[in-house]
């Protein structure tokens, strides 16, 4: 995750995300839409509350995860979470809350379905690879943008991305920062289907219903069984990603990324 937007006009009361329940289906929406959704403590603190809630209600099956406004998200909010970045960890949820990410924390046991328009930077991407089933907009764009700022993806990308579309496709967008569009993002395998502008989320919902629709311990038993596999892989390098943020944050590079940022200008690089 990175912070890719600058947050300087002031929220309304208006709840960050929008827990709606739809049957056996949590409807979970991010709603900071005058700033591209993008990510504060208190949106991260509320998706990971909605998560926690959909793991741990029985009546509910599947979450489908959407956003409101223009955009899915254009990253996490530079003014507020910045200053966490230097420790390697975002303080925005309980031990015991699910991990929208899946970092750290309980295991999510049901499955999330994610619908995705407009732009969907760095920890939007993470939550797809996070998810199990992704269906983007035809004119969605993407950016792992990490690089460009001096740091590394620490969201679950670098170990996640290469599983899903191989080494050379991954580490064409993880070590470069360029948008790729949702054509490229469904070749790679990051997004399940691309359908045009407008109905990404009614089509999620069908996919999230018809999950939702099955004998539920399957389900559950189904993805316990997928993840096991998927968790010897890459336990080890999430449990090393905060170390590695931590230390790329301390750098000259890591600050000249940030102000370069801030002034709108390209970075100078120094390599310390």
């Amino acid at each position: 995750m990175l912070p890719d937007t600058v947050s300087k006009v002031s929220d309304t009361q208006e709840p960050r995300v929008i827990v709606e329940q739809d049957g056996a289906v949590l409807r979970i929406g991010l709603n900071r839409p005058a700033k591209r959704n993008a990510a504060d403590r208190a949106l991260l603190r509320e998706l990971a509350a909605a998560y926690t809630r959909l793991e741990r209600d029985d009546s509910l099956r599947v979450g489908l995860v959407y956003a409101e406004g223009e955009h899915f998200t254009g990253g996490l909010d530079l003014v507020d979470v910045g200053p966490s970045l230097a420790s390697g960890t975002i303080d925005y949820r309980d031990a015991e809350q699910v991990d929208p990410w899946g970092l750290a924390g309980p295991e999510r046991s049901k499955p999330v379905v994610v619908a995705v328009h407009g732009t969907c930077l760095t920890l939007g991407i993470e939550l797809i690879l996070a998810a199990e089933v992704a269906v983007a907009a035809d004119s969605a764009s993407f950016a792992q943008l990490e690089v460009a700022r001096g740091i590394l993806p620490f969201g679950g990308a670098t170990a996640r991305l290469p599983a899903v579309a191989g080494w050379g496709d991954a580490m064409r967008w993880l070590l470069t920062g360029d948008r790729f569009d949702a054509q490229e993002a469904y070749r790679i395998g990051l997004v399940q289907e691309v359908v045009p502008a407008g109905t990404e989320r009614s089509t999620a919902a069908a996919i999230a219903e018809r999950i939702a629709a099955q004998a539920p311990l399957a389900v559950q038993a189904t993805l316990r069984s997928a993840r096991a596999a998927r968790r010897a892989v890459e336990r080890p390098v999430l449990d090393a990603l905060p170390g590695a943020l931590a230390t790329l944050a301390a750098t000259e590079d890591a600050a000249e990324g940030l102000r370069a940022f801030r002034d709108r200008r390209d970075p100078v690089w120094t390599g310390r």
